[in-house]
């Protein structure tokens, strides 16, 4: 698992170090290797879309919170304890570092405010089966997660309730992620397909299929013109276009799983993104729409 900002790309891969690269080098070369980031392994990490903020989760359950300043990443030691001793699985960052949410293993949802301390002011209750992905809107308003019984829920923060439970997707559901305006919900998983749910009144729009194994890893575009999926087994990378509902490109370089794929941050009219998976590599791509 990786995440890029616009100055660096941070990755897990289940060992205890996080590692650092630049991207704004066309080599991408490592700029810091924070060791002992998790001591028994790290399954998750995730930034802040202003890039000044990260979080991480290893396999113990703790969860650890990271501030870049001149260009390196360090801890913030001042947390809860809650926050530290969670029990989550998937966790997402607000854009602006305010909230941290993440899924639980008996089907919770817990959202922390990060502006004092990391205390816990949402928990929300669903009909308890692991939560194995998060997302949570740009404006921090919603949260959508995807269950393994293949479940869909999404959440207001403002509110504190559930308006919507999604259905239509076999389970079990291994990636969410909300449009740039959060006006559309992406979902995938086992059934090999990517749904599109509007998120307003809940409906299924659009079903995109071509994927041959499952759906692992799903980014948004950042004009949200297009989606970047990622599937298991094949080793498929796909390129999307929302306004066609097709594949406009497909990169498969590898028969290895893909576990998890990112947009760049855009140079000029460049667009590219990232891979990661089985492989233990993290693969650049440029020019991803042009096929």
């Amino acid at each position: 698992m990786f995440h890029p900002t616009l100055k660096h790309i941070l990755s897990a891969s289940g060992a205890s170090a996080l590692k650092v690269h630049s991207t704004a080098d066309p080599d991408f070369p490592l700029v810091q290797s924070i060791e002992d980031a998790h001591k028994i392994g790290c399954h998750h990490v995730v930034t802040s879309r202003n890039g000044l903020n990260a979080a991480s989760i290893g396999f113990e359950g703790e969860i650890k919170i990271w501030a870049q300043q001149n260009g390196s990443w360090s801890e913030i030691t001042q947390l809860s304890h809650a926050l530290r001793q969670s029990d989550a699985w998937a966790i997402v960052l607000s854009d602006d570092a305010k909230y941290l949410a993440g899924t639980t293993h008996d089907g919770h949802i817990k959202v922390w405010d990060l502006t004092s301390n990391g205390e816990q002011f949402r928990d929300y209750e669903t009909k308890g089966t692991f939560g194995s992905c998060i997302d949570m809107s740009s404006d921090g308003k919603y949260i959508a997660s995807g269950h393994e019984s293949g479940s869909i829920y999404i959440f207001s923060n403002e509110t504190g309730r559930m308006p919507f439970s999604l259905s239509g997707l076999v389970k079990p559901v291994r990636a969410v992620a909300f449009s740039p305006g959060g006006k559309l919900l992406a979902a995938a998983g086992d059934s090999r397909v990517i749904a599109l749910y509007d998120t307003e009144s809940g409906e299924q729009v659009a079903q995109l299929s071509g994927h041959s194994a499952w759906v692992l890893s799903l980014d948004w575009s950042h004009t949200g013109e297009y989606l970047l999926s990622g599937s298991s087994f094949d080793g498929k990378v796909k390129v999307w276009s929302i306004e066609r509902r097709a594949c406009v490109a497909t990169h498969s370089e590898s028969e290895k799983a893909v576990w998890s794929v990112k947009w760049l941050p855009k140079v000029g009219k460049t667009e590219g993104f990232a891979t990661a998976g089985a492989h233990r590599s993290v693969w650049f791509y440029r020019e991803a729409t042009g096929g």
